[in-house]
C-alpha cells in the first residue's frame, strides 16, 4: 500500500513520528515488531517543512570524517537550503529502531523536492 503526505506547513518532528509508524506498520491490526510491512510512503514538498523555535539557525549536524580535526559541522537552515531531504531522511532514520531492518524499512521511503 502506498500513502502520499504532502508535507508543507508540517512540523518536522511530527511528520517523521508519523511516517516512521507508517513504514514499521503499527497503524495495522496485524502489527508484529519483528516482521517486514511493505508499507511505501511518499513524502512531497520537503522543502516546505517547519522546523519549531529557533532549531534552523541552532540544530547542528555533525559527523567525523575519521581524520584529526576531521569533526564537520552544518546548520540545519544550511542543510535545508542544500537538500531538504536530507534534512527529513535523518529525522525519520533516528526514529525508526536500530536493527536489521531500518535499511528495509527506509528502502520504502521517497522523498521528494516539489510538487509531485
Amino acid at each position: 500500500m502506498e500513502h502520499k503526505i504532502n508535507a508543507s506547513g508540517k512540523i518536522l518532528g511530527r511528520l517523521a513520528t508519523e511516517v516512521a509508524i507508517i513504514l514499521r506498520g503499527k497503524h495495522l491490526v496485524s502489527f508484529v515488531p519483528h516482521k517486514f510491512v511493505d508499507q511505501k510512503v511518499v513524502i512531497f514538498n520537503t522543502d516546505k517543512v517547519h522546523a519549531t523555535g529557533k532549531k534552523m539557525a541552532q540544530k547542528l549536524y555533525r559527523h567525523h570524517t575519521g581524520f584529526h580535526g576531521g569533526l564537520k559541522e552544518e546548520a540545519m537552515e544550511d542543510r535545508m537550503a542544500r537538500d531538504s531531504r536530507l534534512v527529513l531522511l535523518h529525522a525519520i532514520k533516528g526514529m525508526l529502531p536500530k536493527n536489521k531492518l531500518r535499511d528495509r524499512w527506509l528502502k520504502n521511503l521517497t522523498l521528494i523536492r516539489g510538487e509531485k
